[in-house]
């Protein structure tokens, strides 16, 4: 089993989150996660059928576990809907209705986006200020008129009520119409740093109803 963790929009593969959640996986149950730079083809040019084929190249049709925070929660759900291979999803702050959310709640910043072709944005992963095309945009808001993401797997998604990034509303709406679906909400934000901890343990617990067991502990030293 391959397990993939995919960063949110403006990030990067060594996001705080993500660092953590590899770390974790990895000493506690023994799992190795990739980490994918999402950032493609480049973020100036950022695309979201980019980044679900980018899942799709990195698996090569073996079997996967996918793990996605806000933007890459987005990519997750839509590469699990796509992809026979993909066998469990957890998200974090998924954003789900991505495009329509943005002209919902930041329409000024989307109608200087179209009439001047370019978005900037606060560059996590480098620093900064950087910028990215419309067409991403336009490629989101093409996926997203397919509907809502048609996951037949099981999915956790953990979500903050104090989201104002990505309001919790959708998840509930997404996770309310499916019983394969558990929303765990917790107290926080989008970053959803002061919840670490409660991602963590969902983790273990989801992994562990899918058979994935904890490593068992060292043996003492003889001396």
């Amino acid at each position: 089993m391959r397990y993939l963790y995919l960063h949110g929009f403006a990030s990067g593969p060594d996001s705080a989150k993500g660092v953590a959640v590899a770390r974790h996986l990895g000493e506690h149950l023994g799992v190795h996660v990739e980490r994918l730079n999402m950032r493609v083809p480049s973020f100036e040019h950022l695309r979201g059928s980019a980044m679900i084929d980018l899942v799709d190249t990195t698996l090569a049709g073996q079997p996967g576990v996918l793990i996605g925070s806000s933007l890459g929660g987005w990519t997750a759900l839509r590469a699990a809907e796509r992809l026979p291979n993909v066998r469990a999803v957890v998200v974090l702050a998924p954003a789900i209705g991505l495009a329509a959310g943005w002209r919902r709640r930041m329409p000024t910043a989307v109608e200087r986006w179209e009439a001047t072709g370019w978005l900037s944005v606060e560059d996590h992963a480098f620093g900064g200020m950087s910028r990215v095309d419309i067409g991403f945009l336009e490629d989101i808001e093409h996926i997203d008129a397919a509907g809502d993401p048609d996951v037949r797997v099981p999915v956790l998604i953990v979500h903050g009520r104090r989201d104002d990034v990505v309001p919790v509303a959708g998840s509930r709406r997404w996770a309310g119409e499916r019983d394969h679906v558990h929303l765990v909400e917790v107290d926080d934000g989008h970053q959803l740093t002061d919840s670490l901890s409660t991602i963590l343990a969902e983790l273990d617990t989801f992994l562990g109803r899918l058979g994935v067991r904890p490593l068992p502990p060292p043996h003492p030293e003889r001396h």
